[in-house]
Formats: structure tokens, C-alpha cells, sequence
């Protein structure tokens, strides 16, 4: 399907933002042209906590998220808009969020997956840590990714979260050794995901204004029980964890077994965003869902 962004204005530019799928971008025009991107990936979802027992999953890490314009993940330098070339096409892909999981399963959450576009990959978050027992503290997960899951909680030393990608995200937070048995907070685009001990919150996303309105992404699932989700579409801990927002990367919040038997949240799915002149028509191909606009500069 063809979207003009027209010629617009001098004072406008051409957003484009591409919401699920796969397939090809392809601009006409004259001549090379400069984008500036916002390539979100998707979020994971949140552990459970050991079967049969009171402890907190991990919350799940957010998609790594790599930009261009006004932000980047990780704490990292923007990178460098990207200069493309009409009649060519560029290879794009939406990073879908982790599937929930079962409480009470020995197990830990699923990793999201990555979304590129043109030479630009970003990570799927990692899964939230999962305990099988909390006396005996066998654990599953966490797992690094785009940004890293939290540790599940367990009455003994829980350790601490998984790691982060440099430039995407960072590290989930450490689990509750202690009574409380809290599951660490998922990792986000702009923070570490807090300790179990310290309420779990996932770690908070990073805002950008490419789209013409400040958004945040990639925020961190928030760890079991009660840990908030990180801004930017992570879900809260608890009961069953809360499901991360979609198109923003968020990760799912880490489940309380309990008694508790249904299926965490999934995931938040990853979005891109992409600028340019306003000169250049934009065709997004077959198996790609979005749309362009023009916005005042």
C-alpha cells in the first residue's frame, strides 16, 4: 500500500509509524534522502513465582530501543539518521511481545523479539525470572536482552537481575531474599529495574518527541507483588502480571503464584518511527500495518 507524505509545507516533515508486521519500506523521489529513526523492539513478559508457594515473579525487561532524533536506550550517544536511497527496499520488521506464562510453572517469563529496520536492530526484552521453590531456590531466569528481566523473589539470597544491551537498555533489578519474597522489576530503556526488596518497580522508559507528541517507550514490567510498572507501557506486578502496552516495548509485570492459576500478561509489541522530508513518498509493503502524517516543525 502507497502513503504520499506529499510535499507539505516548509515548515512540516513526514512521520511514518510502523505498528506490526514484516515486509519492505520504499521511497520515491529524486536523489539520497536522510531518516531519523525510533526502532522500539518487543517487550517480555514477567516470571511466576514457584509453584505452590507465596514468591514473586520478576518483571519483564522492555525491548531495546535505538534512535536517532531525540532519544536512545541504555543511556547511550543518539546514533546517526540514516541515509537511504529511492526505488530501494529496506527491510522492516515488528518485534512482537513474549507470551505470557502459566502461574505456578516452573519457568520463567518469554522474551520479546527484535524489530529492525534497514541496518537497525533493536533486542526483545528478557524474560522475568521464575523460582521453582523458594526454600531451595532453583531459579529460572532471568534473561538478558534488550533490556533484562528481574530476579523472581525467594526466602534466600535472590541475586541480581539480568543484564541489559550497551545502548539499548539496562539491567533488571535483584529479587527479595528475604520473607517478602518479592520478584526485582524488569528493566527499561532509561533505568535499572529496582530491587524486590524495594517494591520491584520496573525500570522507566525514554521519552521522544519524533512522532510530534513526547511518548515514552520501553519502560520495565514491574516485579511481583505490586512492583509499578516503569513508564513507557510496563505492566505492574502482581496476582497475574499486567500485560505491557503495545507498540511501546513495555515488559509484562512478574506474577504472585499464590493460588493464583491463570496466565501472566504478554509482552508490550515494538513500534518504529521514522522522519523525513516531507518530498519523498513512502510505499510500506505488503505484511507491514502503518501510516504517515505530516507534522508542523
Amino acid at each position: 500500500m502507497q502513503i504520499l507524505g506529499g510535499v507539505g509545507a516548509v515548515n512540516q516533515i513526514a512521520v511514518t509509524t510502523i505498528t506490526s508486521g514484516a515486509g519492505n519500506l520504499s521511497w520515491s523521489g529524486v536523489g539520497t534522502f536522510t531518516v531519523n529513526y525510533l526502532v522500539v523492539a518487543g517487550g517480555a513478559s514477567g516470571g511466576p513465582g514457584a509453584s505452590d508457594y507465596d514468591a514473586g515473579g520478576g518483571g519483564g525487561g522492555a525491548g531495546g530501543v535505538r534512535g536517532s532524533f531525540d532519544s536512545t536506550g541504555g543511556g547511550g550517544s543518539l546514533e546517526t539518521a540514516l541515509t537511504l536511497s529511492t526505488s530501494t527496499n529496506y527491510a522492516t520488521s515488528i518485534g512482537g511481545g513474549g507470551a505470557g506464562v502459566t502461574a505456578r510453572t516452573s519457568q520463567s517469563g518469554t522474551n520479546g523479539s527484535s524489530s529492525t529496520f534497514s541496518t537497525i536492530t533493536s533486542s526483545g526484552g528478557g524474560a522475568g525470572g521464575g523460582t521453582s521453590n523458594p526454600s531451595t531456590a532453583v531459579f529460572y531466569g532471568p534473561n538478558s536482552g534488550g533490556s533484562g528481566g528481574g530476579r523472581s523473589g525467594t526466602n534466600q539470597s535472590a541475586g541480581g537481575g539480568a543484564a541489559g544491551t550497551s545502548g539499548q537498555g539496562f539491567a533488571g533489578g535483584a529479587g527479595d531474599g528475604n520473607s517478602t519474597r518479592r520478584g526485582g522489576g524488569g528493566g527499561g530503556a532509561g533505568g535499572v529495574g529496582a530491587a524486590g526488596s524495594a517494591g520491584g518497580a520496573g525500570g522507566s522508559g525514554v521519552a521522544s518527541s519524533i512522532s510530534g507528541t513526547q511518548i515514552y517507550y520501553g519502560g520495565g514490567g514491574g516485579g511481583a507483588t505490586n512492583g509499578a510498572g516503569g513508564a513507557g507501557g510496563g505492566g505492574a506486578g502482581g496476582g497475574l502480571g499486567v500485560a505491557g502496552t503495545i507498540n511501546t516495548g513495555g515488559g509484562a509485570g512478574g506474577t504472585n503464584s499464590g493460588v493464583n492459576v491463570g496466565t501472566g500478561g504478554n509482552g508490550g509489541s515494538g513500534v518504529i518511527v521514522l522522519r523525513y522530508l516531507p518530498s519523498f513518498t513512502i510505499t510500506i509493503g505488503a505484511g507491514l500495518v502503518g501510516s504517515t502524517t505530516l507534522v508542523d516543525i
